[in-house]
């Protein structure tokens, strides 16, 4: 693994430190507004304009890396999301952060589309696998280690937006001074929303339902404790055990997936999710038992994005699934844009439990809808599925990385 991880060690640091500047900065934003009094709908108004913002830039980021480089737009994304940063210590008016966070949208977005098809160009079939699990340690880990630093303020508020400055700057450095070359510029082929949802309607309405709980989540979790109790560290903290418990059960879970029906486990990982975010709407003060419930949540609701992928994957054709999988992060990342607006509405009407009462409403539907599934079709035999792969929910460039893309076509199978 050593070895197919050192011609890209240079763009693992830069995702590893600009995820460490900029990964905390939803839970912080949030925080923020909700102690200069703003009302909850706006504080998830503010979320979903940084959802918006990655997928204009998904869409769009393309376009300027085929023009310019993917240097040169990496580095322009990265000075712009930097300066975007700095900015909200300037004014604290929540239709500017709006506007703020709808750039660090796009720019984030584009970043990734930088490094994800660099990385692709960088592996081969034999090192795929490895660059992208190399690629996912460093984007969680950087993202984990960043909510740490939700408490540098101290008595200067403005510290937390320095720090994320200063760190997401300097993720410039080692690619500007890498000596591998910058790949030609490309782009992943269309594949239509409605081909996809004829192939795997379970696949789609899983992917958005997660996008929904995860924009949910991370545009309001940190409220939610913050009103249980939670003092500063202890919020960072839990923020940072519910990405670590993301990180430990995806890989557990895609396994048993590849033995059994995947619809099945993709069913039960749903209704878990649906019985410890009720948990969780009826916990009313902080503790180990709010960790531990954080952590299971986490780990639940992480892998369903990569479970949808890979249900998708054993009901298309080989040539198909590159595309397919680029819509499948758009549509989580519409999901993702809706969510926070969708919570913050049942947080206003049914009090800080709202958050994962609209997380569990969102997780019985799809849990409704794949047993539907179950009956209306035919399972995929578990011999025929493709092998289970961790993919992060960041671009349509991320699905080139998936080692899941072989030459000619798997076992055809029966819409799900």
């Amino acid at each position: 693994m050593l070895s197919a991880v050192q011609p890209v060690q240079s763009l693992l640091l830069a995702i590893f430190m600009l995820m460490a500047g900029s990964g905390f900065l939803a839970t912080l934003i949030s925080l923020r507004l909700e102690r200069a009094g703003n009302s909850t709908m706006m504080i998830g108004a503010v979320a979903t304009c940084y959802f918006a913002g990655l997928v204009i830039g998904a869409l769009r980021a393309g376009g300027i890396v085929r023009r310019v480089g993917h240097i040169r737009a990496f580095a322009a994304f990265v000075a712009l999301l930097s300066a975007s940063t700095l900015s909200y210590v300037l004014l604290d008016r929540p239709l500017l952060w709006a506007m703020l966070r709808l750039i660090d949208g796009v720019c984030v977005a584009g970043v990734f589309v930088c490094l994800e098809s660099w990385l692709n160009d960088r592996a081969d079939a034999h090192s795929r696998g490895s660059v992208l699990a190399a690629y996912m340690v460093a984007l969680y880990s950087g993202q984990a280690i960043g909510q740490l630093l939700l408490g540098a303020s101290g008595s200067l508020p403005a510290i937390p937006f320095q720090i994320a400055s200063i760190l997401i700057s300097l993720a410039i450095i080692p690619l500007c001074l890498t000596r591998s070359a910058a790949p030609a510029p490309g782009e992943a082929s269309a594949f239509s929303i409605r081909a996809l949802l004829a192939a795997s309607p379970l696949g789609v309405a899983g992917a958005v339902a997660t996008g929904l709980m995860l924009g949910a989540f991370y545009g309001l979790a940190a409220v939610h404790v913050r009103r249980l109790g939670l003092d500063l560290p202890r919020t960072a903290h839990f923020m940072t055990i519910v990405i670590l418990g993301g990180v430990a059960l995806q890989w557990p879970l895609g396994r048993l997936s590849d033995l059994y029906d995947r619809r099945r486990v993709i069913v039960l990982s749903f209704a878990a999710t649906l019985v410890v975010s009720l948990l969780l709407a009826l916990l009313t003060e902080g503790g180990l038992t709010l960790l531990a419930l954080g952590a299971l949540f986490g780990g639940l609701s992480f892998a369903l994005y990569p479970l949808c992928v890979a249900h998708c994957n054993d009901r298309l054709l080989a040539a198909e699934r590159v595309a397919a999988s680029g819509r499948l992060v758009l549509l989580y990342s519409v999901g993702a844009a809706i969510g926070p607006v969708g919570a913050a509405f049942a947080m206003t009407v049914a009090g800080t439990g709202g958050l994962f009462l609209f997380i569990a409403l969102c997780a019985g539907a799809a849990l409704g809808f794949g047993l539907w599934r179950q009956t209306a079709t035919d399972a995929v035999p578990p011999a025929d599925q493709q092998d289970f792969q961790i993919v992060p929910r960041t671009t349509p460039m991320a699905s080139l990385l998936d080692p899941n893309t072989p030459d000619g076509d798997p076992p055809a199978g029966q819409a799900t």
